[in-house]
């Protein structure tokens, strides 16, 4: 086919996920149960932080960060997908699927930066405690978000732009439930490679940098854990750090088994489809549980909250 005198595609149809025949709405009621929960973990944590003067430390700060990062990444394709489900028209034009593809990766790029950001400061906040206050300083925090989402933007516009200007002339079906990049490379007329190599080179740099320095920083705490007296903080702060690795290990796996693959025309995507739930559905939703369930100083400010609603309808 002459892809030069390809006409651009105006819409895709969307797979969407797999479902038994009848089970339909057993579907939308679970991805809308997921994404209420992911809202109103994260949502809570982000007012909370904002509204409450004991949480605005380092740990918070970069907390409230992952929490919107969580909500903005599920809201650029559950939305839709619920639509979707609704509708019974799992279409979406060009430009949208183009900018909800570039939305997604900036907001799943910058969780990896923000999540070692996460795990530098648990480092230096129970490995050298004395100097936490000195080191990881309200500056150096802005400093560090500001460099994540930067990162995270740099990172996927040239893939994106790319992609974008790519012809899509045999067909226009995308085997996913949401625009993602193996997908639409899959049906994308025209030499890919570039694209692909550039986007295997990021995940490479971004995803096992990131995963390596969080390892490493989790070490060295369970190192200083070990090393304490009490046995209780001793069991506390391990069964923290076990929860933290728990989540971090999903995501990183998933990541892993998705996207660095360095040829993309001859995958299957029906597997990836599956493993694509637990980084999209779950992880978001577990993150605000699993960062903040052990933590007192939460807890005190979920009481603080509710003591201030309690007596303002007391006042009424």
């Amino acid at each position: 086919m002459n892809l030069t005198n390809c006409g651009r595609t105006t819409e895709f149809i969307l797979v969407g996920l797999p479902c038994v025949l009848g089970l339909e709405s057993v579907m939308y009621a679970s991805i809308f149960l997921l994404y209420t929960l992911c809202l109103m973990g994260n949502g809570l944590i982000i007012m909370m932080v904002i509204t409450d003067r004991h949480l605005q430390k380092p740990m918070y700060f970069f907390l409230s960060n992952l929490s919107f990062e969580d909500i903005g990444h599920t809201t650029t394709f559950i939305p839709k997908l619920l639509l979707n489900y609704l509708s019974a028209n799992n279409s979406i034009c060009f430009y949208c699927c183009v900018i909800q593809l570039c939305f997604y990766f900036l907001f799943g790029v910058t969780e990896f930066f923000i999540i070692t950001s996460i795990s530098l400061d648990r480092y230096v906040a129970i490995c050298h405690p004395l100097r936490h206050s000195t080191i990881m300083t309200s500056g150096v925090c802005l400093k560090l978000i500001i460099a994540a989402w930067f990162g995270g933007f740099f990172s996927i516009i040239f893939q994106v732009a790319m992609i974008a200007n790519l012809p899509y002339c045999t067909s226009n079906i995308i085997n996913h439930f949401y625009c993602d990049v193996g997908p639409v490379l899959k049906i994308a007329g025209g030499d890919t490679r570039l694209i692909e190599a550039l986007g295997f080179l990021v995940a490479v740099v971004v995803v096992v940098s990131s995963l390596v320095f969080t390892l490493i920083s989790y070490f060295f705490i369970l190192c200083t854990v070990l090393q304490m007296p009490s046995t209780s903080r001793q069991q506390k702060a391990f069964s923290t750090c076990v929860s933290h690795l728990v989540v971090v290990s999903l995501l990183y796996e998933s990541v892993f088994f998705v996207y660095l693959r360095p040829t993309i025309k001859n995958s299957s995507f029906s597997m990836t489809k599956y493993v694509s739930i637990l980084y999209t559905f779950i992880t978001p939703v577990l993150n605000p549980f699993i960062y903040t369930i052990r933590n007192n100083e939460v807890k005190d400010s979920v009481r603080r909250m509710i003591g201030r609603k309690v007596t303002g309808l007391r006042n009424i």
